[in-house]
C-alpha cells in the first residue's frame, strides 16, 4: 500500500519574555513526547515504532537523521 504523506505546519508566535518561556516549554514537551533528544536525534527505542509518524507534524528529518 502506498502511504500518503500530508504536509502539516505549526506556527508558533512568542511575544515577550513570558511568551518565549512558554514557547520554549512547549517545544521541550514536544521533544519529550516524540522521543527527540536535545541534539536532534531520536531515541533508538522510539525508532522501532515506525507506525507512529505523528512527530512529522512538528519536526522534519534531515539527511543526517536529525530532527529539526
Amino acid at each position: 500500500l502506498s502511504k500518503i504523506i500530508l504536509q502539516r505546519e505549526v506556527v508558533s508566535v512568542h511575544v515577550g519574555q513570558a511568551g518565549v518561556q512558554i514557547g520554549n516549554a512547549c517545544w521541550e514537551l514536544y521533544c519529550l513526547e516524540h522521543g527527540i533528544q536535545p541534539d536532534g536525534m531520536m531515541r533508538d527505542e522510539q525508532k522501532v515504532d515506525s507506525e507512529d509518524d505523528s512527530y512529522s507534524t512538528f519536526f522534519a528529518e534531515t539527511q543526517r537523521g536529525k530532527f529539526i
